[in-house]
């Protein structure tokens, strides 16, 4: 007598679950410590980590992504070359946001060329289009206290220390942002939040690669 065999269809079959390296559950200290060695595991991670929202940063001040992405990764390069300027006392992220602060707001001036790539045509990446055109008819510090605060999530304090400004500083123009954009705009932003101005997917891995890339090859002392 033939045994009954149980027939699973295709749809019922759970797909692999893909586990995130493990140097991403580790804290930023113990990873910049790891860093200080050029390990690539731990510089990677912390690209993973904080890449996005220096993307963000960098764009917000230089408008385009090519130009964004390129400061995030000199940032990225420059930092692991010689951790010892960054002081523990302070968060790692604002260091580095303020790094990348800096350094766009002091490419700006010059020429760039256009970005590439455009968006499918769907009505979430329309929309998603026309809110970034809207941020970036922001003056350029409100438009950044924004999409720190607003967009990042990250609180006042860490914002002040991220621009390089008082707290109070950061609360005004907030609400002078907020008052610009309008109510209805912000809820949109807000609920649309995770693909402004993202760096995500193959695009933040490349990022990093390319960081140790630039190391392994003399970027490094």
């Amino acid at each position: 007598m033939l045994d009954q065999v149980t027939l699973t269809r295709p749809s019922e079959v759970s797909p692999p679950r893909r586990s995130a390296p493990a140097g991403d559950h580790l804290p930023d200290l113990l990873l910049i410590e790891r860093a200080r060695g050029f390990d690539e595991p731990a510089m990677e991670a912390l690209v993973r980590r904080y890449g996005r929202r220096l993307f963000r940063v960098a764009r917000s001040v230089l408008g385009e992504d090519a130009a964004a992405e390129a400061v995030v990764q000199e940032v990225y390069r420059g930092a692991f070359a010689d951790l010892s300027r960054y002081e523990p006392t302070g968060k790692f992220a604002a260091w580095l946001t303020q790094l990348t602060y800096q350094q766009a707001r002091a490419l700006r001036s010059l020429p760039r060329s256009a970005s590439g790539a455009v968006a499918a045509d769907t009505d979430e990446a329309q929309e998603r289009r026309e809110l970034e055109t809207t941020l970036a008819a922001l003056p350029e510090v409100f438009r950044t206290v924004f999409l720190l605060r607003v967009i990042e999530g990250i609180s006042g304090i860490e914002t002040a220390a991220s621009l390089g400004v008082h707290e109070t500083t950061v609360r005004t123009r907030l609400y002078r942002a907020h008052r610009r954009l309008g109510a209805d705009t912000v809820r949109r932003m807000r609920a649309l939040q995770p693909a402004l101005h993202e760096l995500a997917g193959a695009r933040l891995e490349t990022l990093a690669a390319q960081v140790r890339a630039q190391l392994a090859s003399g970027g490094a002392p």
